[in-house]
């Protein structure tokens, strides 16, 4: 198994996890019963999406 031949710095190990913290997801406003959903899904509401009914939401 391979092993590092130099310590790896603070700045380099820290530039490294830059990508890892968490991101707020995006949320955009439903046309059709103006809840939050989630954009290109289905709203999980009223259960429409691009102006027709795809879900069956009892």
């Amino acid at each position: 198994m391979a092993n590092p031949k130099h310590r790896r710095s603070k700045r380099k190990t820290r530039m490294g996890r830059s990508h890892h913290a968490l991101q707020v997801p995006n949320l955009v406003e439903c046309p059709n019963c103006s809840e939050k959903m989630m954009p290109h899904r289905a709203c999980p509401a009223c259960g429409t999406y691009k102006g027709r009914q795809v879900l069956e939401i009892g």
